[in-house]
């Protein structure tokens, strides 16, 4: 299991444009609010992986999480050595 956040993106929203990308994951407490609470979270989104799944899948979701994390996040300009 993964769990993660993509900063000023709501959880909920990544967890519903994923689903869009057809990704299931889930987004929310996980009934787990004392530890998100001590790590300063209130919700995360939750990635659970097994041995069935395949590395395209694996990179079907890393993709899909660099263009929903694109969309919200102005790209950092270059900078000259």
């Amino acid at each position: 299991m993964i769990s993660f956040v993509l900063a000023g993106i709501d959880p909920v929203e990544v967890g519903t444009a994923l689903n869009e990308e057809g990704i299931a994951v889930r987004a929310g407490h996980h009934c787990a609010q004392p530890i998100l609470r001590r790590f300063g979270l209130e919700q995360t989104v939750r990635l659970s992986l097994a041995l069935y799944h395949t590395a395209g899948e694996v990179d079907a979701f890393a993709a899909a999480v660099r263009r929903i994390q694109s969309k919200r996040t102005p790209p950092t300009p270059a900078r000259l050595a």
